[in-house]
């Protein structure tokens, strides 16, 4: 202690995933980008699938976990029984609100296991047999999961990220649900009569598209050792995240709309003034032997469809050549990022 003030640490900031267990191989890119702004990344894996995320991403799921940037949840575990009685009560009251019963019947359903639902618990057994009643779901056939209809599985799946931070709060756990599955927000949020929260992964995902950052071909640990040697910026970057996240809770949701809104055209500005700083740099012809090496090497991505990142992307190794954006800018993480790593 200082003065009274505590020198404890403040938790790790956790990106917490969701819908599914783990993610694949192809989203490897997305989840490197995590680890840039969150400490860690943690997974709500049942028991029973132990070990299935490194098969699904052996390149970077194991790496992540060996130096401890991997935090596995177990549900039967995590789920307490607060936590536990808000997602089967919610879901008790979408089927006696009938928000259930003009589903389109489907040929197969899907798994989810028993552990996530909190069907193991009396209340999560009424509602597993009010659902096999209704035709949303079957008696479950190997005693670890039960075949769902997708919609209410998915419904399980955005309530227990709903009650990912409360929970996680009981446990001195800091966590932020992010997801990467961009068909299950907005359809569900209608089933749920939900209003869409915003949450800092989703902020940070609206930045990572204004700015364009790909790290498919980038290794774990250059990815690192940026985060790390990027700290006074870093830290910048996830004040102002962390002010601009307490706004958007404290706003009617149109207000929020226009603040994302704004954010959003404020990136692309400084998006657009390193462009044109880079074209200025790009006429001095002591920039220009290195800087069309840039433009070459990355010429493909001008097709693609956000023209501020296929800019950004093309110019390459130009950007390198420029200083990085002002010291005082919230966003220059997220500049340099871009410009050393894509």
């Amino acid at each position: 202690m200082i003065g009274g003030v505590s020198e404890e640490a403040p938790p790790a900031e956790i990106a917490y995933y969701y819908p599914e267990p783990y993610w694949l191989a192809r989203e490897g890119s997305w989840v490197k980008s995590l680890l840039l702004f969150f400490d860690e990344i943690a997974i709500l894996l049942p028991s029973y699938m132990e070990g299935r995320n490194v098969i699904a991403d052996p390149t970077l799921a194991g790496p992540i976990e060996e130096r401890g940037l991997l935090r596995v949840l177990e549900p039967g575990s995590f789920l307490d029984e607060e936590a536990a009685t808000k997602l089967t009560e919610a879901v008790a009251a979408l089927l006696g609100a009938g928000s259930f019963d003009h589903l389109p019947e489907i040929d197969q359903p899907v798994e989810l296991s028993i552990s996530r639902m909190a069907s193991h618990r009396p209340l999560g057994e009424d509602i597993v047999e009010e659902l096999v009643a209704r035709g949303l779901a079957k008696p479950s056939e190997d005693g670890v999961s039960v075949p769902l209809h997708p919609s209410v599985r998915n419904v399980y799946l955005l309530l227990l990220a709903q009650l990912a931070r409360e929970t996680g709060r009981r446990r001195g756990l800091d966590l932020h649900p992010v997801s990467n599955a961009q068909a299950v927000g907005p359809s569900l949020h209608g089933l749920l009569e939900l209003e869409a929260m915003p949450s800092r992964g989703q902020v940070v995902d609206l930045d990572l598209q204004v700015v364009g950052i790909d790290l498919d071909t980038i290794p774990l640990d250059e990815v690192l050792d940026f985060k790390r040697d990027s700290a006074g910026a870093h830290r910048r970057y996830m004040q102002n995240l962390r002010s601009f996240t307490l706004e958007l809770s404290m706003l009617e949701p149109a207000d929020r709309d226009r603040a994302l809104a704004d954010r959003r055209a404020t990136l692309e500005e400084e998006a657009d003034d390193l462009r044109r700083r880079t074209f200025k740099a790009w006429r001095s012809p002591k920039a220009l032997s290195g800087f069309s090496l840039g433009i070459a090497g990355a010429a493909w991505s001008v097709a693609t469809a956000n023209p501020v990142p296929a800019v950004l992307a093309a110019l390459g190794a130009g950007l390198g050549m420029l200083p990085g954006k002002a010291e005082g800018s919230a966003y220059s993480y997220l500049f340099d990022a871009g410009r050393r790593l894509s």
